[in-house]
């Protein structure tokens, strides 16, 4: 079998099982209801500042996840397809990503004072919340990006909790960010 027909074939299969998935549970839920429905990884890294709104993250609607299968489906597989990933799709590194983010970040101090959240989405991670100024955001992302399979980072910290945040939250899921 040629790496197109094996790439052909696993798209097929994720697609059923995200099908199957969808199917899963759906009944039982609320048309607006957000829900983490592919078990992407979302935690927060510290929690000092209480108003800092959270994130929306993986959160999204039943319809919101269905629409977005076929793209996660293409989108996880072109990258084994183009020869960028050794697993058969790009989310399958997410979890392993999110295991050396929590290694990486021990130090109860790192982050005193902010309130971080961080979501792994096809290897791309994502670090939002609120941090003051003084806050080295720099940093964070080069460290973050310093992670094994990471390959993109984005930082979208907010030094207040007031306005508009320069991410979706989960108090307001439809307002564009910033």
């Amino acid at each position: 079998m040629t790496r197109w027909t094996i790439g052909i074939m696993l798209f097929v299969a994720s697609a059923a099982c995200i099908g199957l998935h969808a199917q899963q549970g759906a009944s039982a839920t609320a048309p607006d209801e957000r829900r983490n429905w592919y078990n992407d990884p979302f935690f927060a890294l510290s929690h000092a500042i209480a108003d800092c709104p959270v994130p929306l993250g993986p959160m999204m609607t039943h319809a919101q996840m269905e629409d977005d299968a076929h793209y996660r489906v293409e989108r996880g597989t072109t990258c084994w397809l183009a020869h960028k990933c050794t697993k058969p799709n790009s989310y399958m590194y997410d979890a392993d990503i999110a295991t050396a983010i929590h290694a990486r970040f021990t130090d109860p101090h790192a982050f005193s004072g902010t309130s971080l959240w961080i979501t792994v989405q096809r290897r791309f991670v994502y670090a939002e919340g609120c941090a003051p100024a003084s806050f080295d955001r720099q940093a964070l992302q080069q460290q973050l990006e310093a992670i094994p399979d990471v390959e993109q980072v984005f930082v979208r910290i907010s030094a207040s909790t007031q306005g508009p945040m320069p991410y979706k939250t989960l108090a307001q899921p439809d307002r564009q960010p910033q």
